[in-house]
């Protein structure tokens, strides 16, 4: 696997990078607040520090055009893909160290099954604020890849999305055939048989290798 840049022609399917945003308080809020696993990812859907700051509402104007949304976190150390996950709405994401994004379309997931191969890994340099277009299934982070070699400093991310999104999963019953997949609030989710999530009931809709970025260049 090819790591290509945010920035390329490739990444424009799946999102943009929005600019004018001054980002620098939240990333430092996010530096001296919140934790980073060694060896494992945490994620907080929203956090009241990180919403406290006027950028969050400048999210919700201009980036959301007035919807209500929600500043939460992602921190650690992840290299592999185990899952894939999209929503309804766009997701902004904002490292406070370089990362990488595996990313795939979501009109080629059939009847709830995609393989790995339509993932494709996107360098996100710290500071930039990407938009995930809602038609763009992700997961959780990478590790920057440096020289051929994953960086061992983790990451931080600020996740900005819908408000509510990602937190407990309604009762429903089911009509269409994506609702197997809802996995939390405005979340569905196909898992790759070897991760966690597979083993913790999530429907199994990867085949193929997962993906380990430590094998990409």
């Amino acid at each position: 696997m090819r790591i290509k840049s945010v920035f390329s022609h490739s990444f424009e399917k799946y999102g943009k990078v929005l600019t004018g945003y001054d980002v620098t308080d939240l990333l430092k809020k996010l530096d001296d607040t919140t934790k980073k696993p060694d060896n494992a990812v945490i994620y907080e859907p929203g956090d009241a520090g990180l919403e406290s700051l006027p950028i969050a509402k400048e999210f919700s104007d201009n980036a959301y055009g007035g919807m209500p949304i929600q500043v939460g976190y992602c921190n650690g150390n992840n290299t592999k893909l185990n899952c894939l996950e999209w929503h309804r709405g766009s997701e902004l994401n904002i490292p406070s160290n370089d990362m990488v994004l595996l990313l795939a379309p979501l009109q080629s997931v059939k009847n709830g099954k995609l393989n790995t191969s339509a993932v494709e890994a996107f360098y996100v340099p710290k500071g930039t604020v990407v938009e995930v277009y809602e038609t763009t299934l992700h997961y959780a982070p990478c590790n920057a890849v440096k020289n051929g070699e994953v960086s061992k400093e983790g990451f931080r991310v600020i996740i900005v999305l819908p408000k509510d999104t990602n937190t407990e999963k309604p009762a429903i019953k089911e009509i269409d055939f994506e609702d197997k997949l809802l996995w939390a609030r405005n979340k569905w989710l196909i898992a790759h048989p070897d991760s966690s999530e597979a083993k913790a009931g999530a429907f199994v809709g990867l085949s193929g290798i997962n993906i380990d970025i430590a094998k990409a260049k």
